[in-house]
């Protein structure tokens, strides 16, 4: 295998790694010496790669959110844009094992934004790209004549917020929230807005 192919596949399995362990047991309690048990590799080489925890948190969630939007965006140049925006909508929420997963780190970067500066940065960017995820699909539906325009930054915070609201009762298992209502909840502004279906299309 080739040295940066080789290199790449160590520090995905890594990343997942600290996805997982992070997930499980939260930032404040992690070692290295976990991760790289759980990826397989010395702690020497989780060193190499990744210095301090600091460094390995911020790159497991950038880590965590790409392989969501890739996933997501699979076929997005020839995917009608509302099933496009459907997926966004549900992988915003935690409508699966891997996104349960990828909400308890995101409760894991509020909690430490909260505290730690170079945390809150580096949250207010991340949510940046996720409001550019959101216009990206929203403005390629309007470009295209699917989407009735709208203002594209209105209603991708909009979107965001619902999520955030919506998923942290999904989290904590509130009995009155349901996957189906949140997605239904969001998708009914969605479609108001952009003059889409008013059911949510499968995806």
């Amino acid at each position: 295998m080739p040295t940066k192919v080789h290199t790449a596949d160590t520090r995905a399995r890594i990343l997942t790694a600290a996805c997982e362990v992070i997930a499980d047991i939260g930032f404040e309690k992690i070692r290295m010496r976990m991760v790289a048990e759980r990826a397989g590799v010395s702690t020497a080489l989780l060193h190499y790669h990744f210095d301090t925890r600091e460094k390995l948190f911020t790159e497991a969630m950038t880590h965590s959110f790409a392989n969501t939007a890739v996933d997501v965006e699979r076929d997005a140049e020839t995917a009608p844009a509302a099933v496009v925006l459907a997926r966004i909508v549900r992988s915003l929420l935690p409508t699966d094992p891997e996104l349960h997963q990828d909400w308890r780190l995101w409760q894991e970067l509020w909690v430490r934004a909260l505290r730690d500066e170079t945390t809150r940065v580096f949250a207010v960017d991340l949510y940046a790209q996720l409001h550019g995820w959101v216009s990206d699909a929203v403005q390629r539906g309007i470009d295209s004549g699917e989407f009735t325009p709208t203002d594209v930054d209105d209603l991708s915070t909009l979107v965001l917020s619902l999520s955030d609201g919506y998923g942290i009762r999904l989290m904590l298992r509130d009995p009155t929230v349901t996957l189906d209502s949140a997605v239904n909840a969001i998708w009914h502004h969605v479609s108001g807005a952009l003059g889409a279906p008013a059911v949510p299309p499968a995806s």
